[in-house]
This record gives C-alpha cells, structure tokens and sequence, in this order.
C-alpha cells in the first residue's frame, strides 16, 4: 500500500513528550523516576470543580455546547478579569476552548494565511513553532540572546528586516519563567499595533508569578488576542478546557472554524471550570508549595552547575545553561534520566539554534520530590 504524507508531519518532535514516555517506560519497569521534564502540576484539579463534575456526570451533563462555550462560564471568566485584573471584558468577546492548544489553532487559523510571517522569540514554547509550521506559516524566530524577554525593539528590528504579519510573546514564559514588565509589554503592544502587526498574548501561567503582579496585555490594547487555560494554576492539564479574549472583529471568523474543527469544548469540563474561580485558597496553597520548590533550585541548581539562564520570575521552570556540563543537553538529558533518573527537558525544544546549551526544569512537584531529585543529582555528577 503507498500512503501519502504531507510535509506538515515533518515538525519537530514536542521532546518533553519524549522524555515524559521514557520516563513512564523506566517506571513501568519498576525504577524511582522523578519527572522534572513536563509541565503540569502534581496536584488533582481542586476539590470544588471534581465536585462540581461528579454532579454535572450523574445529572448526564454531557453533550455538545455552543461552539464558543457554554453562557455560564464564558460570564464566570468575565468576571475573573473584573475582579483580578480591574478591567471589563464582555462575554461575547470569550471564547471556551479544548485547552490552550486548540485556542493557538483558533487564533493562527483566524489570523494568518499561508506564507505569513510571525514572529516568536527563542527560547519559547515549541508547540508556537510547530503549529505555525503545520499551517504553513512562516515561523521567524527572534533570539533573545540573553534578554529576559521580547521587546519593541526586537520586533521593530526584525520587522524592518521582511515585515511581519503577527506577533506571539509569553508572560510568565515557557521554558523561562520571565515576567515582561508592564512597560515593556506596554510598549511591545504599542508598536505592533503602529506596525499592523497582530499581537497574541500567551497568558496560561497568569496566577504563577512571584515577583510581580499580573498584568494582562488587555489592559494596554482591546486589539490583542489572548489566551489562557485552566492547566496550570488551576491544576486542570487533562480537562482540556482553555479560553481566548478576541478582538471584536475575530469572534465570527473563530467561531465558525470551531464550529467544524472541535464543534465544542467537553461540557463536563467547562461546567467544573466554572468551580475553578471559587477555589483560590486552595490553589493559593499550591502556588506557595512552587514557592518552597523554587527558591530550593534557585540555590541549589548553580551549585551543581546548572547556571541559571533567565530569571525565575513565574511560572513553575528553572531555564539553565548546563555548557560547563556538557554542549549536547539532549544526549545529557537521556543519560541524567537513565542513570540517575530524573527527568529534565533538553533545550532543543525551547531553542532550535542554542539549545543544546540548556536544560528546563519543572518544580511543579512535592516538596520531597526535588529534594530527591536535588541530592540524586548531586550523586550523579560526582
């Protein structure tokens, strides 16, 4: 049989996937692994929405919704960016999606055609560059080279160079954890909005910053696409339930495409995600566990030659530079799990051009976990 594949399967390998199913063959096999390489917490999603599913289950709550979610949450939402944020935004610019991922899609989908141009800074989340890449998009990776974010003048200069049609920043960042200021990002909005460029905000570890408050790229521009996610500080990875803020113009066009690509978000998800909002304390409690973890690896990762390379402003990663260690992360990362077993994510996800220089870690673990993890380490580099 002679099958037909697009080049679209061609994209670079998501390689935290490959590292977590390594991983989970090693503990298949009976070993202690400890798993730093994948984003998601360790805590179930909290109390108040598995409750709030069990009764939505036995009422048989389970079917199609209004392709852009149900009125109930995209409301619940509105009222978290009243409250959190102090600005207003009207339900019907919000749309529920099947997680973050399918809001990219949307928003690539709505916004960009093929051979368009946009922009992503490197290191950044690879999923960006993959998706871009299967649509056929023209992916111009912007090298941060040290700075701890993307800035105006980063995008003027690789505008002036072959003008851009998008923009696409991350705050607190993957694999980073760098928080852009609010003047920066003030002015990073300001210049894609008097260079045409449509501006997406990646918003999914809002909630996770610790050195600053949030601030959504809504409050400088009502032009800019952002999308979130219950993942990440609402501990809700495997509900896939996520949400975008449009501008006006792009409800329509992203509602019909959702209409035929997903239909709708899982309506068990987005009734328990309405829950999400009420459970503060106990998510609250989960955050300051990342705190604990965080600082033991800001201390602790340096000494063991794992050189922080960006601050750990948010988010739940310690981004390094393992050079003094090794100049292929990838070849260090399968030999730190298979010999000491820990899992870690080379940097060839993050940065297709330096990445064999760095290593991501993730402390969204027990407490307990990256001691081990720490002192398992230790043992190993000696």
């Amino acid at each position: 049989m002679v099958f037909s594949l697009s080049r679209r399967g061609d994209v670079e390998p998501f390689h935290a996937m490959d590292v977590l199913a390594e991983a989970n063959r090693l503990k298949g096999l009976g070993h202690d692994v400890i798993s730093m390489a994948v984003g998601q917490p360790s805590d179930p999603a909290p109390k108040a929405v598995r409750e709030a599913a069990a009764r939505a289950l036995v009422a048989g709550r389970i079917g199609y919704t209004d392709a852009l979610g149900i009125a109930g949450l995209r409301e619940a939402i509105a009222a978290h960016y009243r409250e959190h944020y102090r600005i207003d935004v009207p339900p019907q610019r919000i749309a529920v999606t099947t997680g973050s991922s399918a809001a990219f899609n949307l928003a690539f989908l709505a916004t960009f055609d093929v051979g368009d141009r946009v922009a992503v800074a490197a290191p950044g989340y690879p999923a960006y560059r993959n998706i871009l890449s299967a649509l056929g998009v023209e992916v111009v990776e912007i090298e941060l080279a040290g700075a701890g974010h993307l800035t105006a003048g980063h995008l003027s200069q690789a505008h002036a160079h072959t003008p851009l049609k998008g923009v696409l920043f991350a705050s607190p960042a993957n694999p980073t954890g760098s928080v852009i200021p609010a003047g920066d990002l003030e002015e990073l909005l300001r210049v894609a909005g008097e260079l045409g460029i449509a501006a997406i905000s990646d918003e999914i570890y809002h909630r996770l910053a610790y050195s600053a408050p949030d601030i959504t790229a809504l409050s400088f521009s009502k032009d800019v696409t952002v999308i979130n996610s219950f993942s990440k500080y609402y501990c809700m990875t495997g509900w896939r339930v996520g949400w975008m803020v449009l501008p006006e113009p792009l409800v329509r066009p992203v509602e019909r495409i959702a209409q035929s690509l997903y239909i709708s978000p899982p309506e068990l998800s987005q009734l328990a995600a309405i829950a999400a909002f009420s459970a503060s304390e106990e998510l609250d409690a989960i955050k300051a566990r990342y705190e604990v973890n965080r600082k033991l690896l800001m201390r602790r990762l340096p000494e063991l030659g794992f050189r922080l390379a960006a601050p750990m402003d948010g988010a739940f990663y310690a981004f390094c530079d393992v050079s003094g260690l090794t100049n292929d992360s990838m070849a260090f990362a399968r030999r730190m799990l298979a010999e000491a077993h820990v899992a870690a994510t080379p940097g060839r996800d993050f940065d297709p051009f330096e990445g064999h220089r760095f290593m991501r870690f993730s402390y969204a673990g027990s407490n307990q976990e990256m001691i081990m993890a720490i002192d398992r380490l230790a043992r190993w580099l000696k």
